[in-house]
């Protein structure tokens, strides 16, 4: 049973609890949104013929949803809506070296979701989600690309998954040890950063010469259109 939370908490369910590095578990439904924001690729844990299986897939989420999309021929996505998968997402930050091989760490964001999910079925949101899915990788896709076909639609797979029940994890700054015997051994010790950007568009050779970066994709690399 979840144990009830304050406002803009999520509830603390068996599977949700913070049981090691407690100090790291956010229980703030913001934290779990900005995860979800920060990516669009997450993996789906499922058993599979009774063997875990975790595949990585693309992720769009909207509201209290997270749609997770594939096709109709993968063996997870079939198997998922008949039992509870766990969908995760991880940032990595940066590696944190401490001064022992021990205390050393990753900063990182992470979200776990658990439940049991429902295949997308009803045209219109099946649509609506591979919209939710486009527009959450590429801001502005959806309107400048051709929309998916009755034959395409019936090829593709939409899981549907609740956000009721998910854990977040945050680690950032130091290492831990600054203030133990391991600081007098006059080693460095800090952190080495991991930043993800965009790189330049690069056009498809098939394209004809001179067509312009969309305005949309040149604001998600950031970079000028044209």
């Amino acid at each position: 049973m979840a144990e009830l939370t304050g406002p803009g908490e999520l509830p603390v369910t068996d599977r949700t609890r913070h049981r090691r590095l407690r100090e790291q578990g956010s229980t703030a439904r913001a934290d779990l949104d900005a995860v979800l924001r920060a990516g669009f690729v997450c993996h789906l844990g499922v058993l599979l013929d009774g063997a875990p299986m975790v595949v990585p897939t693309v992720y769009g989420a909207d509201g209290d949803t997270v749609y997770v999309h594939g096709s109709v021929a993968s063996r997870s996505l079939v198997q998922a809506p008949e039992a509870p998968v766990c969908v995760t997402v991880t940032h990595v930050d940066g590696l944190v070296l401490a001064r022992s091989v021990f205390e050393h760490g990753v900063n990182y964001r992470s979200a776990m979701i658990y439940g049991v999910p429902r295949r997308v079925t009803d045209p219109a949101e099946l649509l609506d989600g591979l919209r939710v899915l486009t527009e959450h990788a590429a801001p502005g896709q959806w309107d400048h690309a051709r929309r998916p076909s009755r034959k395409e639609l019936a090829a593709t797979t939409l899981l549907a998954l609740d956000l009721a029940e998910a854990s977040v994890k945050l680690r950032s700054g130091p290492p831990d040890d600054g203030d133990s015997p391991d600081a007098a051994l006059g080693l460095w010790a800090g952190e080495l950063p991991l930043h993800h950007t965009w790189g330049a568009p690069v056009p498809d050779p098939a394209l004809p010469p001179g067509t312009p970066v969309p305005p949309h994709i040149a604001r998600r690399s950031g970079r000028p259109a044209g």
